[in-house]
């Protein structure tokens, strides 16, 4: 499959260079709570009780570090992402747990080097939204998903969405335009990187759109849990 040139990807830049805040930062700028989501993401992704599990755009580890810490022995765990400055950290995260059982692999998820049908679970934490968003790919990365998936598997997403509160999704929406935004640019010396975080964050999907948009792609038995009233959501989606 053609592989997807670099230049047609500026996000992928914008990832390559991974400021040693960054960890620091989504826990700040989270109050925490990023972490008990992919816990509960992780949890999704093994109840169906995967022989082989993907880590989509796994980034800096976290949430395939929470899926080695819960899965039973001999589950293959693999992660997967195009930044290699990514990868290092994830791997000298989970070396650190002594977690030597996940492969982690440079690839990208628009030709991602699996066969068909291959994973029971994939899951991916806070890095859909940068393959969905305003993006020319979209329709490319959902139908590859789509295509290692097996039948009877499901893919677990955890993303920002909107609350249905007006009042919530108002203080949401300030808060990733003048805390987000100027906090994790000024501390991470990366400030175009962050406004994009907040400004995505601001102007994606809805978790009725989010769902429609895997049922549109392909998907079956699409459902979401919404959490602290919509500022986030994981949604589960299947695969016949």
């Amino acid at each position: 499959m053609e592989k997807v040139r670099d230049d047609k990807r500026p996000l992928q830049k914008m990832f390559t260079s991974v400021p040693p805040s960054y960890d620091l930062l989504n826990r700040l700028l989270t109050l925490r709570l990023d972490q008990s989501w992919r816990k509960k993401t992780a949890r999704l992704c093994l109840e169906n009780k995967p022989a082989r599990v993907l880590d989509l755009c796994c980034g800096t580890g976290d949430l395939i570090i929470h899926l080695a810490g819960m899965a039973p022995s001999g589950t293959s765990l693999t992660a997967l992402d195009y930044s290699i400055p990514m990868l290092d950290l994830a791997k000298q995260k989970a070396s650190n747990k002594g977690l030597t059982s996940i492969e982690f692999i440079h690839g990208d998820a628009a030709t991602m080097p699996f066969p068909d049908n291959h994973f029971d679970s994939i899951g991916i934490s806070f890095a859909f939204r940068n393959l969905t968003f305003h993006n020319p790919d979209r329709d490319r990365f959902l139908l590859e998903i789509l295509r290692v998936l097996k039948p009877g598997g499901r893919f677990v997403i955890v993303e920002t969405s909107q609350p249905g509160n007006r009042l919530l999704r108002k203080l949401f929406h300030f808060y990733l335009r003048w805390v987000t935004a100027p906090v994790g640019g000024v501390l991470s010396g990366h400030y175009g990187a962050y406004k994009y975080l907040a400004h995505s964050a601001r102007l994606y999907y809805s978790s009725e759109e989010l769902v429609q948009l895997l049922h549109d792609a392909g998907f079956s038995a699409v459902r979401s849990d919404l959490l602290m009233g919509g500022l986030a959501g994981i949604f589960i989606a299947g695969k016949l």
